[in-house]
């Protein structure tokens, strides 16, 4: 452990608030033209119940220690940017069946509990190069997601009550998750059930099948002995939590509620306090500031800046936050960020989602792992294998190589074990559905197979299929990693 001096936060001194941020430059803003209507969205938003608790934030905190510590494993998943249309039965289900797949593969590879938190319930916002792109040689404002303006070309006016229809379509979809979860709904992970038709190579399927017969095998021998009876078990019920990209800091702020902080230690039992706005203020050493509209928050490669108004907002709220991390972050940059986000060394409290590209992984993981060794901080690391292998075909579709997603989470693993830290996560983008917009995988698709079933308006995503390859992978890493060390 070196001394906590060789990583002291030169954190502001100025006291944060929930709108210190607008003191600051900010990136990725939105410029909407009626500001008097935003302001009253924005005013009925910070009336409106919270979305998620803050009992719940503590527990994912409590979660994600155990990742930064070695204890679990992070799987973040979801779609790149939501679309109020997925907001239905059928792609929330399949979103979180191929979740809860993909993670009991996970826990029985790597032997650890996995923590699940789903790109979903709010991910509708998306940063953008260009404020403006040519359509049809016209040129228009750029899609910024669902909750600023429409897909649709001749809709792209940025619109304020696009986030009051955001706040409902997150509430809609986080009640019909928790309905699922409560119903039972995570027993259909079970993988008896689970059809591996898909698979084309024998041997890939044969591998994928004992995993699954092994799974199965396990499970039967804890039901015979009782290990599953007379109480909900990890078979029938899980956490899940959301997040999304913090990006509107209007909406983020209507959102951020203060909550008393912890009494002393006591045998009587504390009901929760609702995080509404409290009908009396609270003093601000009294109360801690949560962010509602999700468990899990993060900031993007393009709003990270040290000086900027993203920063500044998630240095004040209690949820644990993520940062993407790529070839543009200087090794001392990722330190006074930490620094800044971090100022107490919690471990767990900052997710470093690194995004490199297998191509590029090697010239810049190994210079950030050291720079964090070299102080107290313990962030979870996580590898986005997505975003840096991103690709045109030749049909003009944006997609991704299965082999390169694998091959920038198997240098990750390397990495880290060479340097003495450790992999504590995966974060994917991916539906569960069957499109069609990533290549490879067990199903061997080309980038003739594109436009069978290409349905993103943003970034290509792992399909079902593809995501459970992940999964099988990864848990065939450790498991031959594990296999190898016992033999030693």
């Amino acid at each position: 452990m070196t001394d906590s001096s060789q990583s002291s936060a030169p954190a502001s001194t100025a006291p944060w608030t929930p709108d210190s941020w607008k003191t600051k430059p900010i990136k990725q803003d939105v410029v909407y033209e009626n500001h008097q209507e935003l302001e009253s969205v924005l005013a009925r938003v910070a009336t409106l119940p919270p979305l998620v608790s803050s009992p719940e934030v503590d527990r994912l905190r409590a979660q994600l220690k155990d990742v930064a510590e070695g204890r679990a494993f992070l799987l973040q998943g979801g779609d790149c940017a939501e679309s109020f249309d997925y907001c239905n039965p059928a792609p929330i289900e399949d979103k979180l069946k191929v979740l809860l797949q993909m993670s009991l593969v996970l826990v029985w590879g790597l032997r650890l509990p996995v923590v699940r938190i789903a790109r979903m319930a709010g991910q509708y916002a998306k940063p953008r190069s260009s404020a403006y792109e040519t359509v049809n040689g016209e040129k228009i404002l750029s899609y910024r997601g669902d909750n600023v303006n429409s897909i649709d070309p001749a809709r792209r006016r940025p619109d304020p009550k696009r986030l009051m229809e955001a706040y409902f379509h997150s509430a809609a979809t986080i009640n019909y998750v928790r309905l699922l979860l409560g119903a039972g709904f995570a027993d259909i992970h079970q993988p008896k059930n689970w059809d591996l038709g898909h698979v084309r190579d024998k041997e890939i399927r044969h591998e994928y099948q004992t995993i699954v017969s092994r799974l199965t095998n396990a499970l039967d021998f804890m039901e015979v002995i009782g290990a599953t009876d007379g109480r909900l078990s990890a078979l029938s019920t899980v956490d899940l939590y959301t997040s999304h990209e913090a990006l509107l800091l209007d909406y983020e702020q209507a959102l951020t509620r203060p909550v008393p902080k912890p009494v002393a230690k006591t045998t009587r039992h504390v009901p929760y306090e609702p995080s509404t706005p409290p009908r009396n203020s609270l003093a601000p050493e009294l109360c801690d500031w949560y962010n509602l509209s999700a468990h899990f928050i993060w900031i993007g490669d393009r709003t990270r800046q040290l000086d900027g108004a993203h920063v500044e907002y998630f240095r004040g709220v209690k949820n644990p936050v993520g940062v993407k991390v790529g070839p543009s972050m200087e090794a001392d940059e990722l330190v006074r960020v930490l620094d800044i986000l971090d100022p107490l060394f919690e471990p767990g409290r900052v997710t470093l989602i690194t995004r490199y590209g297998a191509s590029k992984i090697a010239d810049y993981l190994p210079a950030h792992i050291k720079a964090v060794q070299g102080t107290n901080h313990k962030p979870v690391w996580c590898c986005d294998p997505c975003h840096g292998n991103t690709t045109t075909a030749p049909s003009g579709h944006k997609t991704r190589s299965f082999d390169a997603i694998i091959s920038e989470i198997t240098s990750n693993i390397s990495i880290h074990s060479d340097l003495g830290s450790r992999l504590s996560g995966v974060h994917l983008e991916l539906t569960g559905e069957h499109v069609t917009e990533c290549t490879g995988g067990s199903q061997e698709l080309l980038d003739t197979d594109l436009p069978s079933n290409y349905q993103t308006f943003c970034d290509p995503r792992l399909n079902y299929e593809q995501s459970l390859d992940i999964a099988f992978k990864i848990a065939k890493v450790y498991e031959t990693r594990r296999e190898s060390s016992s033999q030693k």
